[in-house]
């Protein structure tokens, strides 16, 4: 197939991309595919014209914001591929919201029964809402971010009321977004990753280590974690395969494809879990186009199911055409005019 490999940058023009685009690319080249990359940041028509140039076969959708908007960047992305009628991988408009909007995902996580941590919402200008009794400490977050943008341990775990409301004002004014207060959920922290659309396969879970960090440091992978390379907090956690019984492994899968299929995951995702003492499991948050670098927990638990990273890959872009075989990408369907040459006669 032609594959265009949807990525963003940071500016217009730019061709520093993520490191995971040019894995796509080779994974697909494997797979005998034909990928070329297209970058966007914030040029819609530019990226339309693109699209429509490239007339690919499918869309890998690597894209995770489009300008200063991420979320609504990304559900307007998927937007604009379902307009042109072009197919692609991970979900469309629609599944995105539900998915990036967090405390409309508790609500259907309740609705299934699954456990999920007690949280309020706190609009801007706004009354709040709130699903269910609160206990501090709370964990307060920015309501529709992704990628732990907005969560700093020590800032957004709160122990009192003054606290709480001044993380909320902050998440107000430095995002321009609802915060979401949710009680803070003690315990092992797990991540499944799960590919497939009506069947499904769970991927062994991974475990998040955090004995690296100080004595009495929250247990809570935030953005410093992620990406400062020199800060303690990053150091000090690491995704290790989960040594865990058969049974825990099971239980531990079992949530993760339910909260999948709850919140209408696409192709792929992965889901963050919490294990109480009691033997709890908690939905945190459910992922869907996650991250896909070679050296992410997704690809790890892949790994550990004895999925390489060309067959991972090729896997989501097989599961993204089986998914939609009726609409086709738009073609020029222009009539050519034909210019008709006299002959003269010898």
């Amino acid at each position: 197939m032609k594959v265009t490999v949807l990525a963003y940058v940071d500016q217009e023009g730019s061709d520093k991309c993520d490191v995971v685009v040019e894995q796509v690319v080779d994974a697909l080249k494997a797979g005998g595919h034909k990928p070329s990359i297209l970058t966007v940041h914030d040029d819609l028509p530019a990226m339309i014209a693109a699209l429509q140039e490239a007339k690919p076969d499918l869309v890998f959708n690597l894209v995770e914001s489009f300008g200063k908007d991420q979320v609504g960047g990304l559900m307007g992305v998927a937007g604009v591929l379902d307009l042109l009628r072009l197919r692609h991988t991970g979900g469309g408009p629609g599944e995105l919201y539900l998915q990036e909007d967090k405390a409309l995902s508790k609500k259907l996580l309740a609705y299934e029964q699954l456990l999920y941590p007690n949280f309020a919402t706190f609009a801007k200008d706004s009354d709040f809402e709130t699903g269910g009794t609160l206990r501090m400490p709370l964990f307060v977050k920015p309501q529709r971010n992704d990628a732990s943008m907005g969560i700093d341990a020590k800032t957004s775990l709160v122990r009192n009321a003054t606290e709480l409301m001044e993380r909320v004002l902050e998440i107000h004014k430095k995002f321009d977004d609802s915060a979401l207060a949710e009680e803070y959920i003690d315990g092992r922290e797990f991540y499944v990753g799960v590919i497939g659309n009506q069947d499904l396969t769970a991927f062994p879970p991974v475990e998040m280590d955090f004995s690296g960090l100080p004595e009495g440091a929250p247990h809570v992978l935030d953005s410093k974690a992620k990406f400062d390379e020199s800060s303690v907090e990053y150091q000090g956690t690491k995704a290790v395969m989960a040594d865990v019984s058969d049974e825990l492994k099971a239980k531990l899968q079992k949530v993760a494809t339910e909260a999948y299929r709850v919140l209408r995951v696409r192709d792929y995702g992965r889901i963050d879990l919490r294990l109480t003492d009691t033997g709890d499991i908690y939905v945190i948050e459910v992922n869907a186009n996650c991250y896909l670098e070679k050296e992410s927990e997704f690809a790890m638990s892949a790994a550990a199911d004895g999925v390489d990273f060309n067959t991972l890959v090729n896997r989501i872009a097989d599961l993204a055409i089986a998914r939609v075989e009726g609409p086709k990408p738009i073609r020029n369907t222009k009539k050519k005019t034909v210019v008709k040459k006299k002959v003269s006669a010898a």
